[in-house]
């Protein structure tokens, strides 16, 4: 008897390990903000030390700009060189990877939901989801370069053993409309579902900082769709 054939299409949308990527493009509905310490020396001992490794470290720190210095009390986007221009603002590829831990974490109290049925979701994330590139630039919807628009100041308020205390917070912006764009790399396509379900809770629950008031909220598409994966 002669086996059936498997086609390439067979072998994208059958269920089990097998490793999948999708292209995807996040565009905000509401400005976001710089989530960068701009003292440079505060990134360098503490913000960046949750990056992955000390060359990260040393990346992040460069990617500051000269824009960053003296700015003690804002936050900002690091910056890229797109083509000719070398001031375009960037998220890290774990910046996304930490959005998609915190929408799983919420979705996971969802009675039903696709990231309820993954039991260890941050292991799944750290490792079997992976972004394809190290920077993703800022985009204007006709794909040009976007630029940071005006700062963001708001009060920050904490009660204290001193009383409740009050301070000023100052971020860049990434204009509404802004988007990025990006492959999304799963060793086990069986996540396909809850990384769908991640990026549809940022409608309600974005990026960067001051995500709770709404600041950073996207809707997403698909460019190119999941296909076989050679890593």
């Amino acid at each position: 008897m002669t086996a059936a054939k498997t086609t390439k299409k067979d072998e994208t949308e059958q269920d089990g390990i097998g490793a999948l990527k999708l292209r995807v493009r996040l565009t905000i509905t509401e400005e976001a903000l710089g989530t960068s310490s701009a003292n440079k020396e505060l990134h360098r001992d503490y913000i960046a030390s949750k990056a992955p490794d000390a060359k990260s470290t040393e990346e992040e720190v460069a990617a500051l700009g000269v824009q960053a210095v003296d700015e003690k009390g804002r936050t900002v986007f690091p910056r890229m060189t797109v083509g000719d221009d070398d001031d375009v603002p960037f998220l890290y590829d774990y910046q996304l990877k930490g959005f998609f831990k915190d929408a799983a974490k919420m979705m996971k109290k969802v009675r039903g939901s696709e990231c309820a049925k993954v039991r260890a979701y941050k292991q799944a994330i750290d490792g079997l989801i992976f972004i394809d590139q190290r920077r993703i630039p800022w985009l204007n919807d006709d794909g040009t370069p976007a630029h940071v628009g005006p700062t963001c100041e708001r009060p920050l308020r904490a009660s204290t053993p001193m009383g409740e205390r009050v301070a000023l917070a100052s971020s860049e912006t990434v204009p509404a409309g802004s988007h990025l764009e990006f492959g999304i790399i799963l060793l086990d396509k069986t996540l396909l579902p809850m990384v769908k379900e991640c990026l549809s809770y940022g409608r309600l629950r974005g990026l960067c900082q001051w995500r709770n008031s709404g600041k950073g909220t996207f809707t997403w598409e698909v460019v190119k769709p999941a296909k076989s994966y050679g890593a």
